[in-house]
């Protein structure tokens, strides 16, 4: 899940960079891992600054915003799903050849692996990162070399991007920006990421308009864009500097299949997605959620009901419905510490659990001596339901009960979303009472899946049969077909961006003198990755045979048969300490290491 925009503006001596700054702050719940900003200035100059944090950290406050002059540019809010969260791979990403593109990309390739290797061995395009990202950019940028002109125009654009659709596979809503030319912008043929385009009246150029492109409807509305309008699935539109937009089906559309999680859980309750208002759909969640309850509890638990309790602040919505619906009172038994962002998205385990007591407080006399029915969006790992029942049993409730809008979150989210792996989530292998007693709560009650389409179709425009959704990590049923193979790749690739954190973490407890046996071995021995992602210990005798992996591996998937200048096949790769992850073009960079 990650946040784009893109802006042109009519003015040709007018800043796009200001807004699209201001723009990012309403989209900063879609990710907080690092942002960015690239602007064309005269001449066609690609201007970008980019890093990992919140926008007020990369951007000083909006200081250093005034160094990306130029009428047109994109930005972007990264969470990170595959690949690591190394400063190079904030976004946009840049390549100079051809034409000078820039891209930001919402979602995720699910034949990464596949495009990697056509890069390398016929297109001849090398990957700096680990992110689908970039290699979308390059595939784009490879296809659209094929026309062999100097300069290209729409019809050369959405050719090329009719092929890129051919090649990759899984979820996208991509913004491009083409130095001198104007902005692209692009959806998945199922609609998975959300995309819309609105228009402003220009106030420097009579007649004219400005256009902005966002993942949400609120960045548009709050910077005064009107006649919002969703990108479809699989269609394309480019708008050149001093025209109006054009738009094209590029691609067949084979669903209409907006992720079901952003009406749940990310989209902003304010944001309208594909038609659909996400203010209702959790609305209409809670009176089906409501129904859910009163068939679960006994007539006893029923009626014994003090409060109704929202956590905050995507179950406020759902929350007050079902309170109105069960004619229970409805308490705001939680404050949140509005500085600490979602622990849901917080990179580690540990972090997320010492962030949820940071991020809610509870207030003591709405739980005392009550029983009372907690309703959140959803319930993924388990960690912070678990806090909260406990928060809540410690500031004096008799009875806990925890009810989610969403159904059992048991399988991986593939497009985009990284929720967790399959055997870190609490339903993974586990009954409604099994998890009830892990969470130590009274009775865990969960949505139905069929509850919940129908809560957001409900007041779709496409009604009946033709509204879809994403729900794969409820049912295992993906709108695109999925290899196997993926699904090991994504566990592996997880595991290896976690290993390190694991080691440095097992270092700290040894320093401390709190270490386990497992976090001794790992500490002096290292870590492996096994097939599911899990990071262990390496054993002694475990270390050659590692070793010896790790080479054939590198082996078959090295660049012209070598790894980086100066590595060995095999050999372990060790950070520059002088410096951090190279970065493409920038004006301003914060590289991930201190001087």
């Amino acid at each position: 899940m990650c946040g784009i925009i893109a802006v042109i503006l009519a003015a040709p001596g007018q800043d796009a960079a200001p807004e699209i700054h201001q723009a990012l702050y309403y989209l900063q719940h879609r990710g907080q891992d690092a942002c960015g900003i690239a602007t064309c200035s005269r001449g066609g100059k690609i201007l970008q600054c980019k890093g990992n944090g919140l926008a007020s950290k990369v951007f000083h406050d909006g200081a250093r915003v005034g160094n990306l002059p130029g009428y047109m540019g994109l930005g972007h809010l990264r969470y990170p799903t595959a690949g690591s969260s190394a400063n190079s791979e904030a976004q946009p990403f840049y390549v100079n050849s051809p034409y000078g593109i820039c891209l930001t990309h919402n979602g995720n390739l699910i034949n990464a692996p596949e495009l990697k290797e056509h890069l390398d061995k016929e297109a001849h395009r090398h990957i700096n990162t680990e992110s689908d990202s970039e290699l979308m950019l390059n595939i784009f940028a490879d296809e659209l070399n094929e026309t062999g002109k100097a300069r290209v125009n729409a019809t050369d654009c959405f050719m090329a991007l009719e092929r890129m659709y051919k090649k990759c596979q899984g979820a996208w809503a991509c913004t491009a920006m083409l130095a001198g030319f104007g902005l692209i912008g692009f959806r998945d043929s199922h609609g998975i990421r959300p995309m819309v385009l609105g228009e402003r009246p220009s106030t420097e150029v009579e007649g004219a308009m400005d256009y902005m492109m966002a993942s949400e409807s609120v960045a548009l509305s709050q910077n005064g864009y009107s006649n919002v309008r969703d990108i479809l699935p699989g269609q394309a539109v480019i708008i050149e500097k001093g025209k109006k937009p054009v738009f094209k089906q590029v691609a067949r559309q084979e669903n209409y299949a907006p992720d079901i999680f952003e009406y749940v859980y990310f989209a902003r309750p304010e944001s309208i997605i594909d038609g659909i208002s996400v203010y209702r759909a959790r609305q209409l969640m809670g009176y089906r959620l409501a129904e859910t309850i009163k068939k679960q509890l006994t007539a006893q638990e029923f009626a014994e009901i003090d409060a109704i309790v929202p956590i905050p602040e995507t179950g406020f919505v759902s929350a007050y419905a079902v309170s109105k619906h069960l004619k229970k009172p409805y308490c705001q038994g939680f404050v949140k510490n509005r500085y600490i962002f979602r622990t849901f998205i917080m990179p580690s385990q540990t972090a997320r659990q010492r962030g949820v007591r940071a991020k809610l407080n509870v207030v003591p006399v709405e739980f005392k001596d009550k029983n009372v029915l907690l309703v959140d969006d959803s319930i993924v790992r388990g960690t912070t339901s678990r806090e909260i029942v406990n928060m809540v049993r410690e500031a004096g409730a008799k009875k806990v009960y925890f009810s989610s809008c969403a159904p059992p979150i048991a399988n991986a989210h593939i497009y985009g979303i990284d929720l967790a792996s399959p055997h870190e989530l609490v339903a993974y292998h586990r009954d409604r009472e099994a998890i009830a007693k892990h969470i130590g709560a009274d009775a865990v009650i969960y949505q139905t899946l069929e509850d919940l389409e129908s809560a957001c179709a409900q007041d779709s425009p496409r009604t009946g049969e033709k509204q879809k959704f994403e729900v794969g990590v409820f049912c295992g049923k993906y709108v695109t077909p999925v290899s196997d193979g993926y699904f090991r790749h994504l566990e592996e690739l997880r595991g290896e961006v976690k290993k390190p954190k694991v080691i440095e973490a097992a270092r700290e407890a040894v320093n401390g003198g709190f270490a386990q046996d497992e976090e001794v071995k790992m500490a002096t021995n290292g870590a492996t990755v096994k097939h599911n992602g899990e990071v262990v210990a390496m054993d002694d005798e475990d270390d050659m045979a590692a070793k010896m992996e790790a080479m054939d591996l590198k082996h078959s998937s090295a660049v012209n048969g070598a790894g980086p200048v100066g590595q060995k096949l095999g050999e372990d790769v060790k950070p520059d300490a002088r410096r951090g992850d190279s970065q493409d073009v920038s004006l301003h960079n914060f590289n991930d290491y201190e001087a």
